[in-house]
């Protein structure tokens, strides 16, 4: 049986176009699918950074939450985070934070535990850099002047994630010198402010929520009475360095022409939930 040369060569045209209209619309689908993934991406990468952003504001903004209710006895305020990409942690931290005195005859020293907030974003989301930086506050661990916020809040780029880290460091000021007429001597007092966070232990992810601080208790602990015995007697905290110099300290009109100085370790407890 044998077959018509035209019509082979017909349909060998009317295939032509149909093979053609496959293959762009396969195309066409494989482009839009890249576009589509590529636009996604793009969008999950401005999402997780203006995340990021807002979320170091919503760290600002709780810290001064929590100075505001840190000193009154019945204070209690609330701070809107939104966590999508990211998880906020709240930690008790075991870690012992030392507060020492030298200079003086004998021993001052207190030890106390505090808790921290952490927001950390893995690096899949498009947030990068390197190293390490303050946003709130600088390394030292303790402060004097009163334009220092107590409040550091660390920005650190590790190898997996970004981490954005709210701890309070502790403040020393003068308060004053005190005339004892019973011994004729005038003594120094020195205040040593912190705040302790107690945090109910807990991870969020993927919701918005509000930060509760409120202040579970106030305490002055008084030291006793003790000479100087250095020109600059120091205070220090953590692993000492940077001590604050109580430069400040007076001998009055004291016989012996010595300086005596007592310390009120004054302590905000503040419990942090969610």
């Amino acid at each position: 049986m044998r077959s018509n040369p035209h019509s082979l060569r017909k349909n060998t045209r009317a295939a032509s176009p149909a093979v053609s209209a496959v293959i762009i619309t396969a195309v066409t689908v494989a482009l839009v699918l890249i576009s589509s993934l590529y636009a996604m991406q793009m969008l999950t990468r401005q999402e997780a950074g203006a995340e990021f952003q807002t979320v170091q504001n919503s760290f600002l903004a709780f810290d001064d939450a929590v100075r505001d209710i840190a000193w009154d006895p019945v204070g209690s305020r609330s701070t809107r985070f939104t966590v999508k990409y990211g998880s906020l942690r709240l930690i008790n931290d075991n870690t012992a934070v030392p507060i020492s005195a030298s200079g003086i005859d004998g021993t001052y020293s207190y030890s106390f535990n505090t808790g921290l907030v952490k927001y950390q974003m893995p690096y899949g989301y498009g947030v990068s850099g390197s190293g390490s930086s303050y946003i709130l506050g600088d390394s030292r661990n303790v402060i004097s002047r009163l334009s220092d916020s107590l409040g550091q809040v660390l920005v650190e780029y590790r190898t997996e994630s970004v981490d954005v880290v709210l701890r309070y460091r502790v403040r020393v000021a003068e308060e004053g010198q005190v005339f004892v007429d019973s011994t004729s001597t005038t003594i120094n007092y020195v205040d040593i402010f912190v705040i302790r966070l107690n945090c109910v232990s807990s991870v969020v992810e993927n919701t918005e929520f509000d930060l509760v601080s409120k202040n579970i208790g106030t305490q002055t602990l008084s030291s006793d009475v003790y000479k100087v015995n250095a020109p600059d007697p120091s205070i220090s905290v953590g692993d000492g360095s940077n001590p604050i110099v109580l430069d400040f300290l007076q001998a009055g009109n004291n016989p012996d022409g010595a300086r005596y100085v007592v310390f009120n370790l004054i302590i905000s407890d503040v419990r942090v939930s969610t």
